[in-house]
């Protein structure tokens, strides 16, 4: 693989993604509901509120965004990446070029998730900029755990976003799976795990088992751990959590996080490039 190729798709990518209306759209109206939830979290209840209560008021506010808004941004961005070029009959140009398909799939990925990543930040900073204007109090190392959080969390919906893409060719079936695979993901997971220990009345170590195979859910456990915030609030399986892996959970959480991102992205590349008729 020519690390060269990979970097001049890379900035492709990146510049694409800066053009296109959608991505545009999405970082828009993520960075519009960071501020206002920030300046709501810390001004709602006056004074009351103020220093790290106020935080922790803002980044619970700031992981439910995460969790609806990224995710959803990711998958439709990648589904529609490969699709959307197959359908148009670019991609059929671009790999008559002296490139490998390997060489497309990373190159176009780094990509998003480079502009993925740009977008996060500039949203978080412009929070964080906002707490410090209000006079919040913030955990500057809990805030950059969130906001490092998010870009995996973004990564590992790249990679299902991927291989998505991989395996569909129009971009509109493309973007219909990913739409449902955000809607699973996103209330299925909460709904799902309740409904299904309450009519199988399962342990609690199952439960948590079946959390830890949703990204969003571990995104959400391992943010609240980043903010020092109670796993108590998910019941049981938090409490569980907390009991059996203690030190450990952290690191748990990254695992499948890292995880998510890999196999998801390995499997697409290995489909992209041993079939070509793909």
């Amino acid at each position: 693989m020519d690390i060269r190729i990979v970097l001049a798709l890379l900035k492709k990518e990146v510049d694409d993604s800066f053009k296109n209306r959608w991505f545009i759209l999405f970082t828009v109206i993520f960075t519009a509901l960071s501020l206002l939830l920030s300046w709501l979290s810390l001004t709602s209840g006056g004074a009351g509120f103020a220093g790290f209560a106020g935080f922790g008021r803002t980044a619970a506010s700031l992981i439910n965004l995460v969790l609806l808004i990224v995710p959803l941004m990711a998958l439709t961005v990648a589904a529609g990446s490969l699709s959307g070029e197959r359908e148009r009959g670019t991609l059929s140009f671009l790999l008559a070029q002296p490139v490998s398909r390997l060489e497309v799939l990373v190159g176009k990925y780094l990509g998003l998730a480079v502009s993925i990543t740009a977008a996060l930040v500039f949203s978080f900073g412009l929070a964080g900029f906002i707490l410090g204007l209000l006079g919040g109090q913030t955990d500057p190392a809990a805030y950059l755990w969130m906001v490092g959080l998010s870009v995996a969390l973004a990564c590992g919906m790249l990679s299902l976003g991927f291989l998505v893409s991989v395996l569909t060719r129009a971009s509109s079936t493309a973007i219909g799976v990913s739409l449902f695979a955000w809607l699973v993901l996103v209330f299925g997971a909460d709904l799902g795990l309740m409904g299904t220990a309450l009519a199988f009345k399962l342990p609690i170590q199952t439960l948590f088992d079946l959390a830890l195979l949703n990204p969003l859910q571990v995104f959400k456990m391992a943010s609240l751990v980043s903010i020092n915030a109670t796993l108590d609030v998910l019941g049981p399986a938090g409490h569980y959590a907390l009991q059996t892996y203690r030190d450990n959970l952290m690191w748990l959480f990254l695992a499948v996080l890292a995880a998510w991102i890999v196999l998801p992205l390995g499997s697409a590349g290995l489909i992209f490039v041993r079939y070509k008729n793909l």
